[in-house]
Formats: structure tokens, sequence, C-alpha cells
């Protein structure tokens, strides 16, 4: 393809991009294809000789949209968001444009410079603690990974490297997200040396007092305590873990603490939501928060900080001659490939850039705010209807909540409510998913997605109570 080709295709790609954010509300939330159609419509094997660019974006009208359920829909609730703004889908364009391999500082020194201002600007916004910042005299720094999957494998290795040998024990609790297990099966840590600990029945939130206990156990059996887990906004109802009295009981037993605040974390750019980073400055060894959820920035973008990189940096070096260089010899740049599992790293720091300077502080602000205060919305009605049960932690974009089915036992409310779900799913009107809590599955509706306004989540609620209604209608 010569550059005037690229041209030409790339400006009707660009149209074909702005006219699908103009126009996804038209689709369907969720792509309504059975499994398997999607290939079928396409060849078995690969064309012999190349085809035309016009011949791809027939196929994608005809065949790939079709299949997709879009995230971008402002009826989209059935997961956390997955913002995709229009300066991050430029600042993405320019990184593949430029195709910049950014594994060391003398790859591209800008990729790597770009990172450590943009991530300390991150810092700022969510006013995290000054030994997070990547200073070049300091101890610690931050990173964009491609999810918070990646950084938690990263931070368990790095708090494996201080724990030292041993046989070691993580500590999460039932609401932690899966991705934990999975690191400790990849690190080999081992899923049996994953140690889940009470939450408390009310709030979901990690108990520190079973926490210190399980701790103390382990000691007395021969374990090596690593690392705790603390999650703010967990992924099934947003709780929080007591930060700040889990991190008074890591440092008293030595054990790095994790923070994951994948989903909320962003929040913090509002200062009345800075109450989820209480006991972070003092106790957190890494913390991580996605800006490609709630903060406008396509995937992928994860951020870690650690207060301490030496841990991992001692973790992952290694250095065959052929990456060897004066800057990296020198002791006096930041290489990234020692900052994450992969060698290759792609240039993701344009996107985050692009998206703070295109905003600013008050247009994240602004975004943020609008989730909490349509979710507040949905929270009120559920509260205001009797044939309704709202669990009442929402602070932040999501709200969970169950229909009531008089007359049922939990097992059959709970199949009535997954019927009612897919009734939902499948109109085509809007997304949602579920979860469980206390042996009942409850609705979820995450809200953030920057086209999603008053009417559409007033919409969604009446479709709700309308489909219950016709439910109850229904003989049994």
């Amino acid at each position: 393809m010569t550059p005037e080709q690229f041209r030409t295709y790339g400006r009707q790609v660009v149209d074909r991009i702005a006219d699908y954010l103009a126009t996804v509300e038209r689709h369907p939330v969720r792509s309504t294809v059975a499994p398997g159609e999607v290939r079928a419509a396409l060849p078995a094997h690969p064309p012999e000789r190349g085809e035309s660019f016009d011949a791809v974006l027939a196929d994608l009208d005809r065949v790939i949209l079709p299949g997709i359920t879009h995230w971008q829909h402002p009826s989209f609730f059935g997961y956390f968001p997955a913002n995709a703004s229009g300066p991050a889908i430029l600042g993405d364009l320019l990184s593949s444009g430029l195709g910049v391999q950014g594994m060391l500082w003398a790859t591209s020194p800008a990729c790597t410079e770009l990172e450590t201002l943009v991530v300390d600007w991150l810092a700022d916004l969510l006013d995290l603690p000054p030994r997070f910042r990547t200073d070049a005299d300091g101890a610690g720094g931050g990173v964009i990974q491609d999810s918070a999957s990646s950084a938690a494998v990263v931070a368990v290795l790095a708090a494996r490297q201080r724990a030292g040998e041993g046989r070691h024990r993580l500590y999460v609790s039932s609401q932690t997200h899966s991705s934990l297990e999975k690191a400790a099966r990849i690190t080999g840590v081992g899923v049996d040396n994953v140690r889940v600990v009470d939450v408390d029945p009310e709030t979901l939130a990690m108990d520190p007092a079973r926490l210190d206990e399980s701790i103390a156990e382990d000691v007395a059996a021969g374990f090596v305590p690593t690392m705790v887990c603390a999650t703010v906004g967990t992924t099934s109802t947003t709780a929080v873990d007591p930060v700040r009295r889990i991190g008074e009981i890591c440092r008293r037993h030595g054990v790095w603490l994790h923070v994951d605040a994948a989903y909320a974390g962003v929040a913090a750019v509002c200062p009345e939501l800075r109450w989820l980073n209480d006991g972070v400055a003092e106790h957190a060894d890494s913390y991580v928060t996605n800006p490609h959820k709630w903060l406008l920035t396509n995937f992928d973008c994860s951020v870690l900080w650690l207060a301490d990189r030496a841990p991992m940096v001692d973790a992952l070096s290694i250095l065959p001659e052929y990456l060897r260089n004066t800057a990296t010899s020198s002791g006096e740049v930041v290489d990234y490939r020692d900052w994450q599992i992969p060698l290759g790293r792609r240039f993701r720091a344009l996107k985050l850039w692009s998206v703070i300077r295109w905003y600013g502080a008050e247009g994240l602000r602004a975004h943020v705010r609008r989730g909490v205060e349509l979710a507040g919305h949905v929270a009120g009605r559920v509260a205001d209807d009797t044939r309704f049960a709202l669990w009442p932690w929402h602070p932040f974009g999501l709200v969970c909540f169950r229909p009531l089915w008089p007359g049922m036992s939990t097992t059959d409310s709970n199949a009535a409510t997954m019927t009612l779900l897919e009734r939902l799913n499948d109109s085509g009107a809007l997304f949602a998913s579920h979860t469980k809590v206390e042996g009942h599955v409850l609705l979820r509706l995450a809200i953030g997605s920057p086209a999603t306004r008053h009417e559409h989540v007033e919409s969604a609620w009446r479709r709700i109570v309308a489909e219950y209604d016709s439910m109850r209608a229904e003989p049994r």
C-alpha cells in the first residue's frame, strides 16, 4: 500500500469510525449471530492474490459488524465500560502509524520518556503518593501494562522476589478478581497457596481480623506470607476493602500489599471520591488502575505503580548481548522491558497523553461524575420500587439489584432472574450482566459510557420493569 493509497483508505476508515460512533445507538447492543456464523460467512482459505481494501471494508459491513457486541453503545451496561474516545482512538492510530517497539529507552527515547511523564500526570490527577513517581533518583515508578491481570503477575513476581525463598502464600478474598489466582498459577506460587480470607457479609469487604489470623497461622506452619491483594471496587459489586487496616497488618508482618483498583481507581480524579485512596500512600507497595475502563482511553491501557521498583526489576531483568547499549549501561534511563512480562511493547502512552490533554482534569472529572450521577438515579428508581431489592453499595457507576419473585424458592427466583436477564439482552435494547451475593442472583448495570445520557438509563429501567411485569403475568 503506497502512502497515497493509505491516505485514501485512511480517510475512509476514519470516516467509518466517526459514522459508527455517531450511529452506534441504531445497532442492537448485543450481537445476534449464532456460534460459527461469522466464520462461515468468510472464505475458509486465504486469498492467493491480494484484494482491494474496498473488499475488506465491504466484508466489515456484511460480516463483522453484525457479529459485534457494541461496547460503545449508550445502553451497554453489561460490564465495566471500555471507553473509546476520539482522542484515544487518534492517539492509538498515531502509535500504530509510528510503529515504535519501545522495549528499551534506546529503541525510541520518546516512547519511554512520554510514558514516565504520563503515568506521573495520572498519579497527580488521582492524588497518589509521591513515592509512586518515576523520578530518576527515586525508588518507585509507574508503567503502562496491557491489563490489570498482567499487572497482577508483575506484582506477584516482585513480591515473591522481595520475600525470598520458601513456601509463598497469597491472600485474597472471595471478591478478589480471578486474575490473582491466575497470577499464582503463572508465577509458580500455585493455587493451593492462595488463601481466601473471609469478608464482612454486609459490605463484602475483606475482614482484617481474619487476615491477621490467617497470616499468623501460616507463619506458624512454616509458610512465607508474600502478598495481600486489597481491592478498591470489586468486579462483582464494587466493594471496597479497608486498605488502611489491611496495610497496617501487612506492615507488621512484612507482607507486600497490592491494591487492585482496576475499575474504581480512576474515580479519584474527583476530589470527593478520594476517600477510596485511604491508606494507599502509607501502605501500598503496588497499585493498579485501568484508564481503559472509565477514563476515556481505549483498551489496552492499565497503569501499575510501585513504591519500590527494585524487586520487580530484579525478578524480570534479563540482558542478552543483543540488547546491550550505552544508555542502558549508564543506569540513567528506564528500560520498560524490565517492568513487564513480554520484551516488546507498544507506544500506549500516546493515547493516554492524548486523552489527558484533550479533556483536561476538568473534563475527566465531569465524565466520572456523570456516571456516578446516572448510577444514583437508577439506584433511586430501584429503591423506590417494591418489586425490586437494591444492593445498597453504589458509590461509583455500578448498580446491583434483584427482582423479587413472591412465592418462589431461592433456586426458582434465581432461575427467573436469569431468564429475565436473557430476555432483556435478547431484546437488543440494552445489555446487562449478573452476579451472585449471599446465594441470590443480582442484576448489574454498569454505567460509564460517554454516550450514555439520562434518557438511556431511564429507558433501560422502564424496559426492565416491563419485562419483569410481563414474566409475572405469564402463567406458570
